[in-house]
């Protein structure tokens, strides 16, 4: 029952129009039923292939969120079930996921990762690259995917000055490129560790995983 307690006190901390993400990976399909069975039906994972087996064998009604860096070989695992690609870095990506949503005659919502997090181990897109993927004659073509808003991923940072900025930042891109049109409605920031410095600067999405299932098991 820890995992249902710990959610329902977590729910209690966040806004209604913030989007909970209960990150599972790596964690059993018992622990995810049990979040289940306490009402949580968004989930995400990052890896494709622990997140197919998790969806064979888990209530279908539960949304699957692909949060981790993304390779394009392997979109084809998950293209007939997944709800949202978060992490989305190249437009060769967004092709290839255009590509296996039409095999199944669907419509992916995808975000695109901005990189706001000074180090570089961080994957993410440049505001530019984003306003030139958003303005491509190219990505008009791609009829199966739907670009729904943007994630970003701060600066693993004790200074929350720093955290907070970065978060701003992308708050300030998004509402900008929602006043030229874009037609985003999810802004995802925020994990375990700054989920609250997040949502003070604008997120209705957050990704948590620890708060909710507890440390992390890590699977050789």
């Amino acid at each position: 029952m820890i995992v249902k307690q710990n959610l329902t006190g977590f729910k209690k901390l966040i806004p209604n129009q913030v989007t909970l993400v209960a990150v599972s990976k790596t964690k059993p399909l018992v622990d995810i039923q049990e979040a289940y069975d306490a009402g949580q039906r968004v989930f995400g994972e990052n890896k494709i292939q622990e997140m197919a087996s998790k969806y064979e064998s888990l209530p279908k009604d539960i949304q699957w969120h692909m949060i981790g860096h993304l390779q394009s070989n392997k979109v084809k695992y998950m293209a007939h079930f997944v709800d949202l690609i978060h992490g989305i870095d190249s437009f060769k990506t967004l092709k290839e996921i255009n590509k296996q949503a039409l095999k199944h005659n669907r419509v992916i919502s995808c975000l695109l990762q901005a990189k706001i997090a000074t180090e570089e181990t961080k994957f993410g897109l440049s505001f530019e690259n984003i306003e030139e993927i958003l303005g491509s004659e190219e990505l008009t073509q791609l009829k199966n995917i739907k670009i729904t808003g943007l994630m970003g991923m701060a600066s693993f940072s004790s200074d929350e000055s720093v955290v907070s900025n970065e978060f701003k930042r992308l708050k300030l891109f998004y509402d900008k490129m929602n006043s030229l049109g874009a037609g985003f409605s999810i802004l995802s920031m925020g994990m375990s560790g700054d989920y609250e410095l997040a949502i003070a600067n604008g997120s209705n999405m957050i990704r948590v995983g620890s708060a909710i299932f507890g440390a992390r098991n890590y699977i050789a």
